[in-house]
Formats: C-alpha cells, sequence, structure tokens
C-alpha cells in the first residue's frame, strides 16, 4: 500500500504562528482605560489600617507592605499584614506614584465634575460645593447627611420641627422654671422664603457661669449665598428692648461653632427673666424677626 506523505506547508504555518502570536499579544496587552488604572492605584494607595488613602510620608514593612504615617505608631510597629517588624523606610515609589495620578472628585455622583491630582483632591473634597450638609437638627448628635431637599424632608418627618412659610416670624418661648439652664436645644423652626430655607435655633446655655439664652438663623446652603441674605431679631418688655441684626450663617458651620461664637441674639438671664414680667417665676419671651434678600 503506497501512502502519501503528509505535506507540511511550513510558510503557511509560519503565518498562522505569526497571526496567532499578534492576537494573543493584542489581547494580552490590550490597554486599560485611563480610569481603571487611576482606581487600581488608588486602591493600593489604600491604607489596610485605617482604609483612608495615604499621603506621604507613606511606610513599608520589610516585606513591601505599606500602611499610612498615622496607624504607624498605632499598630506598635509591627506590620498588620505579615506581623514583621516596621522600621522607618519610606515607600518612595508609591509616593511618586500618587504625585503623578489625576481622579475624579468622590463627590462625582452629586455633580462635581472636576479632575484632581491626588495631593490635591482631599483638600478640595472638603471644600467641594457638592458636598452633602449634615443633618441642622442640634437637639442630638444626627448623623443623616444629604442635600437640601432631603434634609428639610428629614427635619420635617424624622425631627418633627415647625415648618413655616414667610419671611418673619413672632414666636412666644416658655419655661416653667427660667434658673434650670441645661446645655439643651430648646426650639428649632423652619422657614422657606425667597426660594431658600432658614433655621432659626433659640436654645439656653451657660456661657462662663452665666446661664444665658441665644437666638440665631442659619442658612440652608453654602456660606457664600448665605451672604446674600440678612436677618433681625427683637425681644422686650416693660418698654425696653433688645436687637440684633446680622448676617445667617450656613449651615456648614455646625450650630455649636455658631452658638459658642455668640453670633446671634445673646440674652442674659436676669434680662430674660425681667422681660418675662409678672412673678418673675416663669420665662416667657416673644421673639420676632425678619429675614430679607440684599441687593
Amino acid at each position: 500500500m503506497h501512502i502519501n506523505p503528509e505535506v507540511i506547508d511550513i510558510t503557511k504555518n509560519e503565518d498562522m504562528t505569526d497571526t496567532n502570536e499578534y492576537v494573543n499579544d493584542s489581547i494580552q496587552c490590550s490597554p486599560k482605560s485611563q480610569l481603571s488604572i487611576a482606581n487600581s492605584v488608588h486602591e493600593l494607595l489604600g491604607c489596610p489600617v485605617c482604609m483612608n488613602a495615604m499621603y506621604p510620608p507613606i511606610y513599608q514593612c520589610s516585606n513591601g507592605h505599606t500602611l499610612c504615617s498615622a496607624c504607624k505608631t498605632r499598630v506598635l510597629n509591627k506590620c498588620p499584614t505579615c506581623r514583621h517588624d516596621l522600621g522607618n523606610i519610606r515607600c518612595l515609589a508609591l509616593e511618586k506614584v500618587a504625585a503623578s495620578l489625576e481622579l475624579p472628585c468622590r463627590y462625582q455622583s452629586l455633580g462635581c465634575m472636576g479632575i484632581y491630582p491626588y495631593y490635591c483632591k482631599l483638600k478640595h473634597e472638603s471644600q467641594c460645593s457638592f458636598r452633602p450638609y449634615s443633618c441642622p437638627y442640634a437637639g442630638s448628635d444626627c448623623a443623616v447627611v444629604g442635600d437640601i431637599p432631603f434634609l428639610v424632608a428629614h427635619l420635617k418627618n424624622d425631627h418633627k420641627v415647625d415648618m413655616h412659610c414667610g419671611s418673619t416670624f413672632n414666636h412666644r418661648y416658655v419655661k416653667s422654671n427660667p434658673h434650670e439652664v441645661e446645655n439643651a436645644t430648646w426650639m428649632l423652626t423652619v422657614f422657606s422664603c425667597f426660594g431658600q430655607f432658614f433655621c432659626l435655633h433659640f436654645e439656653a446655655f451657660q456661657l462662663g457661669m452665666a446661664p444665658v439664652y441665644i437666638a440665631f438663623l442659619r442658612f440652608m446652603g453654602d456660606d457664600a449665598e448665605a451672604k446674600n441674605y440678612c436677618y433681625s431679631l427683637e425681644v422686650g418688655a416693660n418698654g425696653r428692648k433688645m436687637v440684633w441684626q446680622g448676617v445667617p450663617r450656613s449651615i456648614r458651620d455646625s450650630h455649636r461653632k455658631v452658638r459658642d461664637s455668640h453670633d446671634g441674639l445673646v440674652i442674659h438671664r436676669n434680662m430674660a427673666v425681667f422681660f418675662s414680667g409678672g412673678d418673675r417665676k416663669e420665662l416667657k419671651l416673644r421673639v420676632t424677626g425678619r429675614i430679607w434678600k440684599e441687593h
């Protein structure tokens, strides 16, 4: 029996090999998107202890595991990954890689479209106008954050605050024993006017050894926009009155920060009791005021 020998076309096979290698190379070396690469590097820059982004100095153990300088003192000089002793080895390569990164703001989903160098990103985010607001309610340590419409609904539904429309107010504050002054919020009222929302605070607190009452207004928005408005507060009786005029503070400033700066109508207890009249055994203060827009 005669068997025809198999003919091998070397040229054809070489072409196929070259083609296969080219296809494989193109698959293996296909360029990743810049965002994907940036995200991968950003993951490397996360501290394994606090999970926050690391900034110079970034330290590493002898096995190359990294952590931030703040956590280095917390782990008692032991690498949290391999438990080897930590020295003072800086991971200069990772620091340089971080310096070359440009990343989107963490509030991109809320509307910020900026791209920032890695070492500038943290500062931008601390001041970003798109960052969410903290709940302005001061009666408890409320951790809720969100945009203004969300917080208005939250104040109304969860904190049950009084909601008013209009730019003028006339409130009466009553307390059975004016000699008992706690560091506690008395009342928060939300006003809607000029297409904006404002929070009126009234409370008692200790100023040194003296118990006092304070009323002040905060604007539900950023400080730059708050400066477009003014407000006045007035309290009095028996032919006397006290008047305060000022600019509302943004809710970016905490309630405590505004209160402790005395940026509002401050009434000492003796004057408050005097304004209450009667036998002075009950606090009865009527606070009136208005909000207007500067042109």
